[in-house]
């Protein structure tokens, strides 16, 4: 375990001296607030819903990211109740408020990282949504290690649990057919 705490904190601490910046800072900032409690990608979601094409994606965001939460947020953090980097390391100057909840894994990247796949998995026109996502995704998840407030290890395990939270909830829309009955296509064919 301390082999991988050495490999976050100078990953971390590499961050802080050689990429931080002035003018990343306020970038940084409104990147992290983006992926907070998910709201970024439950708008998208929300907007997904409105048209017939998208809308099975749209509630697969939903019910991965939701999947995601409770496995990650709810029940991970509080088993492995892992403290927070700045709090190990309080000499670093943050750039935004530390959040009071443990830090492994985190949940930016399960929220992000679950509503990415289930957009690669549920649209199959449309793909620039889920390449946008993507890159957007990668930004917020290393504002969080920039911010001082994810380690690497925090980011890998919350895109790993993302990743599996969206394959499992596209897996279950397509073997249900809930896929084709969101979009109206079940009833075209029957």
């Amino acid at each position: 375990m301390d082999f991988i705490v050495n490999i976050d904190f100078s990953i971390l601490n590499f961050i802080q001296e050689h990429i931080r910046n002035s003018f990343l800072d306020p970038v940084m900032m409104v990147l992290s607030y983006m992926g907070e409690y998910g709201v970024f990608w439950i708008l998208l979601a929300i907007i997904l819903l409105f048209f017939r094409k998208t809308r099975a994606a749209g509630v697969c965001v939903l019910a991965a990211m939701a999947l995601g939460f409770l496995c990650g947020d709810i029940i991970i953090k509080n088993i492995i109740a892992r403290p927070r980097p700045f709090l190990l390391n309080p000499s670093v100057n943050m750039n935004i408020p530390g959040p009071t909840s443990y830090s492994f894994p985190s949940g930016h990247s399960i929220s992000a990282f679950a509503a990415v796949t289930a957009l690669f998995g549920m649209l199959k026109e449309k793909r620039w949504i889920a390449y946008s996502g993507l890159v957007l995704a990668i930004l917020i998840v290393f504002s969080r290690m920039y911010n001082y407030v994810h380690y690497p290890s925090d980011i890998l395990g919350g895109i790993t649990l993302g990743i599996i939270t969206g394959l499992f909830m596209v897996f279950i829309f397509k073997k249900t057919k809930l896929d084709k009955r969101l979009s109206g296509e079940l009833k075209k064919n029957n």
